[in-house]
């Protein structure tokens, strides 16, 4: 079997563009083989369990399994946010799990970024991290209520200034240039990042730990102590399911995550002039408030990468190559960046793509081990993947490895989503949730408040 070439991947995205050098393609699965851990997909989940493990216990046979190549999926897409983010609430973690669960996984996502950026230092990682903050805008009446009422109840359970600023429209317009800005927030605990040179700088420190990475593998399916895959059967004790957004794919587990797509463009390299008016000096992130979630980043050559949500959920949780491009959304998406910023109304976009993340039935995150079946998981992080994968990767090395450590007493650790509805309830759900997102920014953008189908919507999406 031919392996295409490397430099064909250089259409996934802005960030595979961008890859120094050849992108080499590593052999596939040569036959049957036996191994301790075996790891499905070689995307940052998958590269972290295998890092950690292999630090901790060099004497394991370690195999990554990938369908494409290493970085292919949402690793190598992304926004490139390494950032503090859950999906879910520290409220309804609280909810949930009890008090204080909320306040211990922001803490450890928190030190996460921080990891994320040691790692790159001590492997030698070069993928431009920069820990500027993340300024959150908020552009109109109902999104700057939003915004204040995040400040009232973050002080409230003891989050002071130095983690989460409230800003003004004058000290956010002067992070962030936008039109309209009415105040906003700024926190420290983000890193922009070029996703897709973290990605394949770790598949290359994974090997330099001894792990096997096998590309151009197909997995059929996963069963304890077994992985089936196009190229022939893996054994292995443990067995971690790393497939995040294509979990789809492995046989019978179709409605265990849901992949929904977000989708980028990126301009050409700007001018100094137009940064100064623009802002983000120290590669701050940007979002704002809105429903239909947008992100920003200024990369390292001068770019600014802007994404969004908007494209539908396709039905039977289909994933393919030309849903990665939508004419319309990404029309959309450079209409929204004009809005926000005028002064880029002539410049050039060099880049359009987009592709899968994963969203589980009730918006959270988790990773786990099942001890009898030696079958473990980590995903379904919403698009906040880029530094819940490395967390993931530490939690599931102590699970795997029998180790109670503070992560593994996480509230995220072991809980189990239930399934997502079977067709065509999937699809009309999903895509109601988007349309209602649509119809309260328009409303919102209109001067009207948040209306309660909007509220409704936060709520079931893990907002609180």
């Amino acid at each position: 079997m031919s392996s295409p070439s490397g430099e064909s991947y250089r259409g996934v995205s802005l960030w595979w563009d961008g890859l120094p050098g050849p992108i080499t393609v590593r052999p596939g699965l040569p036959g049957d083989t036996e191994v301790d851990v075996a790891i499905v997909g070689g995307g940052l989940t998958g590269l972290w369990t295998a890092y950690y493990l292999a630090g901790a216990d060099p004497s394991l046979r370690i195999a990554v399994l990938e369908r494409d190549v290493a970085g292919f999926g949402a690793s190598g897409r992304n926004g490139g946010w390494c950032s503090a983010l859950f999906p879910v609430s520290e409220t309804a973690l609280d909810a949930q799990h009890g008090p204080g669960s909320g306040t211990k996984q922001r803490l450890a996502m928190e030190a996460t970024v921080d990891e994320v950026g040691r790692v790159v230092d001590v492997e030698g990682i070069d993928c431009g991290f920069t820990k500027g903050g993340g300024v959150w805008l908020a552009r109109t009446p109902a999104q700057l209520e939003r915004d204040r009422a995040g400040v009232v109840g973050a002080r409230a359970r003891g989050i002071g200034p130095e983690d989460l600023d409230e800003l003004d429209a004058a000290a956010a317009a002067a992070r962030v240039g936008a039109t309209n800005v009415l105040g906003g927030t700024w926190t420290p605990h983000v890193a922009a990042v070029d996703p897709a040179r973290l990605t394949r700088g770790m598949a290359d420190a994974v090997e330099r730990r001894g792990v096997t990475v096998y590309e151009q593998t197909e997995v059929r399916s996963i069963s304890p102590g077994r992985v089936a895959t196009a190229r022939g059967t893996v054994r292995a004790t443990t067995i971690v399911r790393a497939t995040e957004g294509y979990t789809r794919s492995l046989a019978g587990q179709r409605r265990e995550i849901a992949p929904v797509y977000s989708l980028m463009i990126a301009t050409e390299p700007l001018s100094d002039d137009i940064w100064a008016q623009i802002g983000m000096a120290d590669r701050e992130v940007f979002t704002d408030h809105r429903h239909m979630v947008i992100y920003g980043q200024r990369t390292e050559d001068g770019r600014l990468a802007f994404g969004g949500r908007g494209a539908p959920y396709h039905f039977g949780s289909a994933i393919r190559p030309e849903f990665d491009r939508d004419e319309r959304v990404h029309d959309d998406l450079h209409r929204t960046l004009i809005d926000l910023f005028p002064i880029l109304a002539t410049t050039r976009i060099t880049h359009r793509w987009g592709g899968p993340l994963g969203i589980t039935r009730d918006w959270n995150a988790s990773v786990g081990i099942d001890s009898t079946t030696r079958l473990a998981w980590a995903g379904g992080y919403v698009g906040d993947g880029l530094s819940t994968t490395n967390l993931a990767g530490r939690t599931l090395c102590d699970l795997i490895l029998g180790r109670d450590s503070e992560l593994t007493t996480l509230p995220w650790v072991n809980h189990r989503s239930r399934r997502w509805e079977p067709e065509p309830a999937r699809w009309l759900g999903v895509n109601v949730g988007l349309y209602m997102a649509g119809v309260a920014d328009r409303t919102e953008d209109g001067g009207g408040s948040e209306p309660l189908a909007a509220k409704a919507l936060r709520r079931l999406t893990g907002g609180g």
